[in-house]
C-alpha cells in the first residue's frame, strides 16, 4: 500500500487544472486496469488499443478515488465533472512515469536494475532472496518490466521499502534508457548478451549497445555488474570510468567466480572464490543458473551483505512460474517446462544440462520456434544442432515452420524413428507426445512464448 495525497500527485505530474478542492484526499494505490482497482485508487487512463478514458465510470465504480485525465475537461461524463477529483495532464503515460519518479524519491530505497537477453527474471528472483536477508525488498512482479510496468511496480512499493528490484525489458533501441533514467539505479546488472529481439537490433553488438543503456541513469556512485567474459561488454564499459564495475563468470579473472559446480535434476550447488568452504545451493537445475546466482550475490555484497548471510535465503528462493520448472506428466513422466521464453543461447544451455540427467526412461525434447531473430532466423535455429546428441537424447520433436531447417539438419544424426516435425494445429503434436511418453520419461519443452508450447505443457500434465 502506498501513501500519497491528491495534492502530491497533482504537483508531481504538473496538473493543468485546479485540484485544491481535493488536496488532502488520500490515495493508496495506482493502476491503469479498472479490474485491479481497489477503494482509494488513482486511475490512470492510458491510450492504447483501447482508450482508458472511456472507462472512467467503471473505474469509479471499482473504487477509484481520483483519476488522471489528458482530454479536455468538457469530455468528462456529467456525473464526474464536479464531484470527483480529476487531475488533468498533457499525457497520462508521461504523468504515470513522473509520478513513479516522485514516489521513488519519496520512499528513497536503494534501486537495483536488472536487464539482459536471458535470465532477467531468474536473477531478479535470486537477487530478491539475497537482499531480503537484510532488507525490506520490493520487486517487479511477473514481467512488468516495460515503460508501463516499471512505473506501476514502483507505485506498488510499500512506503517502508528499503530496496526495490526493477527488471528492465526491451524490444527497441532507447527503451532501457527511458527506464534507467526514471529509476536511477544504485546497482545495475546485465545478465548476458544473447540473441533475443535480434531482429530489431541487427546483431549481438546492437543488443549489447541497447543493454548498456541501463548505465544511463546509474547514480554517480553506482555500480555496474556484468558478465566479465562477454567481450561485447568489455569494450563498452570502458566509457564508465567514473563508475564502479563488478564482474561475474566462470573465469578466475572475474570478481566472483565458481570453484566447483554440481548440477542435479532439482538442485545446483557450487562454491566460490569468495568463500571456498561454503557450498551454495540453488533449488533449480542448470549450470547456467550459477551465473545468475553470482550476479545476485555480487549485488548483495555491493549492498553490504556477505555470501555467508545470503546463501541460506538463496537456497530457498522461489522461481517465477514457467521458468525451468519440473512438473508431473502423464503416464508417470516428468516434464521440464521452459516454454516461456527462448533464444539460441538459452536453448542450447538448457539442452546441454538436460542431456546430462540420468533416468530409467527416455529423454525427449520438444523444441518450438524461436521468434524475433530476423534475417538470422535460419542460422540461429540451425546452431542448436550441436546441443542435440543422439547418444544422450532419445527423441527430438520439433514444432513450427522455423524449426524446419533444424529438422533437416538433424536427419544427419538422428534416425527417422526418433526425429519428428509438426506445424500448424497442435492437437496432432499433443496426441503424438501422449502416445510416446511412458513411466520415468523426461520431457523438455522449450520455445518462445509466442509459439505457445505452454498449451502443450498443460495438455501433458497429470
Amino acid at each position: 500500500m502506498i501513501s500519497l495525497t491528491v495534492k502530491e500527485i497533482a504537483t508531481a505530474v504538473g496538473a493543468l487544472n485546479d485540484t485544491n478542492k481535493w488536496s488532502d484526499q488520500a490515495i493508496i494505490s495506482v493502476d491503469f486496469d479498472t479490474r485491479k482497482l481497489v477503494k482509494g485508487s488513482l486511475f490512470v487512463p492510458l491510450i492504447g488499443s483501447n482508450d482508458g478514458h472511456n472507462f472512467i465510470l467503471k473505474a469509479i465504480e471499482n473504487g477509484a478515488r481520483a483519476s488522471l485525465w489528458s482530454k479536455p475537461l468538457k469530455e468528462l461524463p456529467p456525473e464526474v465533472e464536479n464531484d470527483f477529483p480529476i487531475i488533468q495532464v498533457k499525457d497520462t503515460l508521461k504523468a504515470l512515469q513522473d509520478l513513479a519518479k516522485y514516489y521513488l524519491a519519496k520512499v528513497n530505497p536503494k534501486v537495483v536494475g536488472i536487464t539482459g537477453s536471458n535470465g532477467k527474471t531468474t536473477t531478479k528472483d535470486m537477487t530478491d532472496a539475497v537482499l531480503s536477508s537484510q532488507y525490506r525488498v520490493h520487486k517487479t512482479r511477473g514481467n512488468f518490466n516495460n515503460h508501463i510496468g516499471l512505473p506501476i511496480t514502483i507505485l506498488e512499493m510499500p512506503i517502508d521499502t528499503e530496496v526495490v528490484i526493477l527488471e528492465m525489458g526491451m524490444s527497441q533501441v532507447g527503451e532501457i534508457k527511458v527506464l534507467s533514467d526514471l529509476a536511477e539505479p544504485d546497482v545495475a546488472i546485465i545478465t548476458m548478451i544473447g540473441e533475443s529481439h535480434i531482429e530489431f537490433f541487427g546483431s549481438r553488438a546492437g543488443i549489447a549497445d541497447a543493454k548498456m543503456e541501463i548505465s544511463s541513469g546509474l547514480k554517480e556512485d553506482g555500480v555496474l555488474i556484468y558478465p566479465g567474459e562477454e567481450s561485447l561488454l568489455q569494450d563498452r564499459v570502458a566509457f564508465l570510468a567514473d563508475k564502479q564495475l563488478k564482474t561475474f563468470g566462470s573465469s578466475t579473472k572475474n570478481d566472483l567466480y565458481p570453484l566447483s559446480i554440481d548440477a542435479q535434476m532439482n538442485q545446483t550447488s557450487f562454491t566460490t572464490n569468495e568463500n571456498p568452504n561454503l557450498t551454495i545451493s540453488l533449488p533449480v537445475l542448470g549450470t547456467y543458473n550459477v551465473n545468475n546466482a553470482l550476479a545476485a550475490l555480487t549485488a548483495g555484497m555491493v549492498l553490504g551483505i556477505s555470501i555467508e548471510k545470503s546463501a541460506p535465503k538463496l537456497a530457498q528462493f522461489q522461481l517465477t512460474k514457467n521458468r525451468t520448472e519440473w512438473l508431473s506428466g502423464l503416464n508417470g513422466s516428468s516434464i521440464l517446462n521452459d516454454a516461456y521464453n527462448a533464444n539460441p543461447t538459452a536453448m542450447k544451455a538448457v539442452l546441454d544440462n538436460f542431456s546430462t540427467f540420468k533416468n530409467k526412461g527416455k529423454k525427449i525434447v520438444v523444441l518450438g520456434d524461436m521468434l524475433e531473430l530476423g534475417e538470422q532466423t535460419s542460422e540461429l535455429h540451425l546452431s542448436v544442432k550441436d546441443s542435440l546428441d543422439p547418444n544422450q537424447i532419445d527423441k527430438v520433436i520439433l514444432y513450427g515452420d522455423k524449426m524446419n531447417v533444424l529438422y533437416e539438419a538433424l536427419k544427419e544424426t538422428f534416425n527417422e524413428e526418433n526425429l519428428f516435425h509438426f506445424t500448424g494445429d497442435k492437437e496432432p503434436l499433443i496426441r503424438f507426445i501422449k502416445n510416446e511418453i511412458g513411466p520415468e520419461d523426461y520431457i523438455l519443452l522449450k520455445s518462445s512464448l509466442g509459439t505457445d508450447l505452454l498449451s502443450v505443457v498443460r495438455a501433458l500434465q497429470m
